[in-house]
Protein backbone atom coordinates (compact mmCIF):
# COMPACT_ATOMS: atom_id res chain seq x y z
CA UNK A 1 0.00 0.00 0.00
CA UNK A 2 2.77 2.42 0.70
CA UNK A 3 4.78 1.20 -2.32
CA UNK A 4 1.55 1.97 -4.10
CA UNK A 5 1.02 5.55 -2.75
CA UNK A 6 4.60 6.67 -3.27
CA UNK A 7 4.43 5.24 -6.88
CA UNK A 8 1.02 7.67 -7.50
CA UNK A 9 2.86 10.31 -5.35
CA UNK A 10 5.62 10.12 -8.12
CA UNK A 11 3.37 9.81 -10.91
CA UNK A 12 1.84 13.46 -9.84
CA UNK A 13 4.94 15.03 -9.23
CA UNK A 14 5.78 13.95 -12.97
CA UNK A 15 2.75 15.39 -13.92
CA UNK A 16 2.94 18.38 -12.48
CA UNK A 17 6.55 18.80 -13.82
CA UNK A 18 5.17 18.45 -17.56
CA UNK A 19 2.72 20.91 -17.21
CA UNK A 20 4.51 23.16 -15.58
CA UNK A 21 7.66 22.84 -18.65
CA UNK A 22 4.11 22.70 -21.10
CA UNK A 23 2.99 26.56 -19.87
CA UNK A 24 6.42 27.25 -20.20
CA UNK A 25 6.98 28.59 -16.50
CA UNK A 26 10.20 26.67 -16.07
CA UNK A 27 12.17 29.86 -17.50
CA UNK A 28 10.25 31.79 -14.95
CA UNK A 29 11.28 29.96 -11.63
CA UNK A 30 14.76 30.04 -13.66
CA UNK A 31 14.82 33.82 -13.80
CA UNK A 32 13.51 33.67 -9.55
CA UNK A 33 16.27 31.73 -8.77
CA UNK A 34 18.30 33.68 -10.76
CA UNK A 35 17.19 36.71 -9.05
CA UNK A 36 17.50 35.08 -5.46
CA UNK A 37 21.16 34.69 -6.03
CA UNK A 38 21.78 37.91 -7.41
CA UNK A 39 20.22 39.94 -4.37
CA UNK A 40 21.69 37.25 -2.17
CA UNK A 41 25.58 38.19 -3.22
CA UNK A 42 24.14 42.11 -3.12
CA UNK A 43 23.36 41.49 0.59
CA UNK A 44 26.86 39.28 1.49
CA UNK A 45 28.62 42.26 -0.25
CA UNK A 46 26.54 44.54 2.13
CA UNK A 47 27.84 42.89 4.90
CA UNK A 48 31.05 43.18 4.29
CA UNK A 49 31.20 46.63 3.57
CA UNK A 50 29.68 47.49 6.58
CA UNK A 51 32.46 45.31 8.54
CA UNK A 52 34.60 47.60 6.86
CA UNK A 53 32.73 51.04 7.55
CA UNK A 54 33.06 50.09 10.82
CA UNK A 55 36.59 50.40 10.71
CA UNK A 56 36.65 53.50 9.15
CA UNK A 57 33.75 54.98 10.81
CA UNK A 58 35.80 56.35 13.12
CA UNK A 59 37.80 58.39 11.06
CA UNK A 60 34.44 59.65 8.84
CA UNK A 61 33.32 60.94 12.11
CA UNK A 62 36.33 63.10 13.27
CA UNK A 63 35.98 64.79 9.30
CA UNK A 64 32.41 65.41 9.78
CA UNK A 65 32.68 66.88 13.43
CA UNK A 66 36.26 68.52 13.47
CA UNK A 67 37.12 69.10 9.45
CA UNK A 68 33.52 69.42 7.45
CA UNK A 69 31.75 72.44 6.64
CA UNK A 70 29.89 72.33 9.81
CA UNK A 71 32.95 71.75 12.00
CA UNK A 72 32.38 73.17 15.48
CA UNK A 73 29.34 71.59 16.93
CA UNK A 74 29.32 70.35 20.06
CA UNK A 75 27.37 66.78 20.37
CA UNK A 76 25.49 65.28 23.29
CA UNK A 77 24.41 61.69 23.71
CA UNK A 78 21.05 61.44 25.46
CA UNK A 79 21.05 57.31 25.13
CA UNK A 80 23.75 54.76 25.93
CA UNK A 81 23.24 53.15 21.92
CA UNK A 82 23.86 56.67 20.76
CA UNK A 83 27.99 56.03 19.95
CA UNK A 84 26.89 52.13 18.60
CA UNK A 85 24.24 53.75 16.52
CA UNK A 86 26.34 56.56 15.32
CA UNK A 87 28.93 53.94 14.21
CA UNK A 88 26.06 51.69 12.11
CA UNK A 89 24.89 55.10 10.27
CA UNK A 90 28.69 55.42 9.05
CA UNK A 91 29.21 52.01 8.64
CA UNK A 92 26.26 51.48 6.10
CA UNK A 93 27.53 54.92 4.53
CA UNK A 94 30.88 53.66 3.87
CA UNK A 95 29.12 50.10 2.69
CA UNK A 96 26.85 51.71 0.18
CA UNK A 97 29.54 53.49 -1.25
CA UNK A 98 30.98 49.93 -1.72
CA UNK A 99 28.22 47.40 -2.84
CA UNK A 100 26.64 50.18 -5.22
CA UNK A 101 28.63 49.74 -8.33
CA UNK A 102 28.97 46.19 -7.26
CA UNK A 103 24.87 45.90 -7.13
CA UNK A 104 24.39 47.77 -10.75
CA UNK A 105 27.07 45.00 -11.91
CA UNK A 106 24.65 42.07 -10.43
CA UNK A 107 21.50 43.59 -12.46
CA UNK A 108 24.24 43.56 -15.87
CA UNK A 109 24.74 39.91 -15.06
CA UNK A 110 21.05 39.39 -14.67
CA UNK A 111 19.65 41.31 -17.57
CA UNK A 112 22.61 40.01 -19.19
CA UNK A 113 21.71 36.32 -21.15
CA UNK A 114 18.97 39.11 -22.96
CA UNK A 115 21.22 41.22 -24.52
CA UNK A 116 23.09 41.33 -27.41
CA UNK A 117 26.71 41.40 -27.72
CA UNK A 118 27.01 44.55 -28.32
CA UNK A 119 24.53 45.66 -25.92
CA UNK A 120 26.31 43.89 -23.25
CA UNK A 121 29.06 45.31 -23.65
CA UNK A 122 27.88 48.93 -24.18
CA UNK A 123 26.00 48.61 -20.68
CA UNK A 124 28.95 46.99 -18.64
CA UNK A 125 30.40 50.69 -19.58
CA UNK A 126 27.61 52.50 -17.08
CA UNK A 127 29.23 50.31 -13.70
CA UNK A 128 32.21 52.56 -12.75
CA UNK A 129 30.13 55.71 -13.63
CA UNK A 130 27.45 55.00 -10.73
CA UNK A 131 30.01 55.16 -7.94
CA UNK A 132 31.24 58.24 -10.17
CA UNK A 133 27.42 59.94 -9.60
CA UNK A 134 26.69 58.46 -6.59
CA UNK A 135 29.99 60.52 -4.96
CA UNK A 136 29.05 63.35 -6.70
CA UNK A 137 25.71 63.19 -5.22
CA UNK A 138 27.43 63.09 -1.82
CA UNK A 139 29.84 65.89 -2.37
CA UNK A 140 27.22 68.24 -3.36
CA UNK A 141 24.76 67.59 -0.70
CA UNK A 142 27.48 67.79 1.85
CA UNK A 143 29.45 70.58 0.55
CA UNK A 144 26.26 72.84 -0.32
CA UNK A 145 23.20 71.78 0.87
CA UNK A 146 23.43 70.58 4.07
CA UNK A 147 25.76 73.79 5.58
CA UNK A 148 22.65 75.63 4.52
CA UNK A 149 20.07 73.45 6.14
CA UNK A 150 22.06 73.84 9.21
CA UNK A 151 22.58 77.42 9.00
CA UNK A 152 19.09 77.98 8.60
CA UNK A 153 17.78 75.92 11.14
CA UNK A 154 20.54 77.64 13.54
CA UNK A 155 19.06 81.08 12.85
CA UNK A 156 15.63 80.15 13.44
CA UNK A 157 16.92 78.41 16.53
CA UNK A 158 18.73 81.93 17.64
CA UNK A 159 15.73 83.89 16.54
CA UNK A 160 13.54 82.06 19.24
CA UNK A 161 16.06 82.30 21.69
CA UNK A 162 16.85 78.74 21.94
CA UNK A 163 20.01 77.64 23.88
CA UNK A 164 21.61 74.53 20.97
CA UNK A 165 22.10 71.70 22.88
CA UNK A 166 22.91 68.84 20.35
CA UNK A 167 22.46 65.11 20.51
CA UNK A 168 24.74 63.17 18.55
CA UNK A 169 21.76 61.00 16.74
CA UNK A 170 19.97 63.51 16.10
CA UNK A 171 22.69 65.80 14.54
CA UNK A 172 23.95 62.73 12.48
CA UNK A 173 20.36 61.87 11.50
CA UNK A 174 19.79 65.18 10.21
CA UNK A 175 22.96 65.08 7.65
CA UNK A 176 22.41 61.58 6.70
CA UNK A 177 18.39 62.54 5.92
CA UNK A 178 20.41 64.95 3.36
CA UNK A 179 22.59 63.16 2.06
CA UNK A 180 21.63 59.60 1.28
CA UNK A 181 18.54 60.61 -0.86
CA UNK A 182 20.41 63.59 -2.79
CA UNK A 183 23.23 61.08 -4.00
CA UNK A 184 20.57 58.26 -4.88
CA UNK A 185 18.86 61.08 -7.31
CA UNK A 186 22.02 61.80 -9.05
CA UNK A 187 22.38 57.88 -10.45
CA UNK A 188 18.92 59.19 -12.58
CA UNK A 189 20.59 59.73 -15.78
CA UNK A 190 22.52 56.15 -15.17
CA UNK A 191 19.59 54.24 -14.24
CA UNK A 192 17.46 56.15 -16.91
CA UNK A 193 20.40 55.56 -19.93
CA UNK A 194 20.53 51.91 -18.81
CA UNK A 195 16.45 51.18 -19.03
CA UNK A 196 16.50 53.28 -22.47
CA UNK A 197 19.17 50.50 -23.47
CA UNK A 198 16.90 47.79 -22.79
CA UNK A 199 14.11 49.26 -24.67
CA UNK A 200 12.10 49.75 -21.07
CA UNK A 201 11.99 53.70 -21.15
CA UNK A 202 12.00 55.97 -24.09
CA UNK A 203 12.98 60.00 -24.47
CA UNK A 204 9.57 59.88 -25.81
CA UNK A 205 7.78 58.96 -22.86
CA UNK A 206 10.05 60.86 -20.28
CA UNK A 207 9.42 64.25 -22.18
CA UNK A 208 5.36 63.37 -21.76
CA UNK A 209 6.32 62.25 -18.10
CA UNK A 210 8.26 65.62 -17.83
CA UNK A 211 5.40 67.56 -15.55
CA UNK A 212 4.95 64.28 -13.27
CA UNK A 213 8.73 64.20 -12.92
CA UNK A 214 8.93 68.23 -12.20
CA UNK A 215 6.03 67.61 -9.64
CA UNK A 216 8.07 64.42 -8.19
CA UNK A 217 11.92 66.44 -8.69
CA UNK A 218 10.56 69.74 -6.71
CA UNK A 219 8.47 67.83 -3.91
CA UNK A 220 11.88 65.55 -3.20
CA UNK A 221 13.40 68.65 -2.64
CA UNK A 222 10.99 70.40 -0.81
CA UNK A 223 11.06 67.75 1.81
CA UNK A 224 14.76 67.42 2.22
CA UNK A 225 15.81 70.79 2.80
CA UNK A 226 14.59 73.32 5.47
CA UNK A 227 10.91 75.50 4.54
CA UNK A 228 12.18 78.20 3.24
CA UNK A 229 11.98 79.30 -0.44
CA UNK A 230 15.70 80.04 -1.38
CA UNK A 231 16.66 76.14 -0.16
CA UNK A 232 13.99 74.91 -2.19
CA UNK A 233 15.35 76.52 -5.66
CA UNK A 234 18.49 75.29 -4.70
CA UNK A 235 17.92 71.96 -4.40
CA UNK A 236 15.24 71.35 -6.85
CA UNK A 237 17.04 73.26 -9.68
CA UNK A 238 19.98 70.54 -10.03
CA UNK A 239 17.06 67.40 -10.11
CA UNK A 240 15.14 69.63 -12.54
CA UNK A 241 18.57 69.54 -14.50
CA UNK A 242 19.25 65.85 -13.88
CA UNK A 243 16.02 64.89 -14.81
CA UNK A 244 16.83 66.82 -18.60
CA UNK A 245 20.71 65.15 -18.51
CA UNK A 246 18.70 62.14 -18.34
CA UNK A 247 16.30 63.11 -21.14
CA UNK A 248 19.61 64.13 -23.31
CA UNK A 249 21.28 60.95 -22.95
CA UNK A 250 18.64 59.00 -23.12
CA UNK A 251 17.92 60.39 -26.50
CA UNK A 252 21.81 59.57 -27.35
CA UNK A 253 20.76 56.36 -26.81
CA UNK A 254 17.57 56.04 -28.58
CA UNK A 255 18.96 57.33 -31.61
CA UNK A 256 21.50 54.96 -32.03
CA UNK A 257 19.20 51.99 -31.38
CA UNK A 258 16.59 53.28 -34.19
CA UNK A 259 20.12 53.37 -36.96
CA UNK A 260 21.06 50.02 -35.27
CA UNK A 261 17.35 48.85 -36.35
CA UNK A 262 17.40 50.72 -39.36
CA UNK A 263 20.76 49.42 -41.11
CA UNK A 264 19.10 45.61 -39.90
CA UNK A 265 15.90 46.32 -41.34
CA UNK A 266 17.42 47.28 -44.65
CA UNK A 267 19.93 44.41 -44.27
CA UNK A 268 17.00 41.98 -43.93
CA UNK A 269 15.25 43.59 -47.15
CA UNK A 270 17.90 43.01 -49.25
CA UNK A 271 18.91 39.92 -47.93
CA UNK A 272 14.87 39.00 -49.13
CA UNK A 273 15.33 40.95 -52.62
CA UNK A 274 18.47 38.47 -52.84
CA UNK A 275 16.75 34.95 -52.67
Amino acid sequence: MAEQRKSQAGQTADKIRARVQDEGLMPLLEHLGELRRRIFWMLLVLLIGLGIGLYFAKPLYNFVIEDGPMSGVTLHTFSLWDGISMYMKFAFLIALVLVLPFAFFQLWLFVKPALSPKEQRATLKYIPFALLLFLMGLSFSYFVIAPMAYDFTKSVSHSLGLVETYGVMQYISFLFNILIPIALLFELPLVIMFLTKLRILNPLRLRKMRRIAYFVMVFIGTVITPPDVISDILVSIPLLVLYEISIFLSSSVYKKQLAADEAWEREFASGESLG
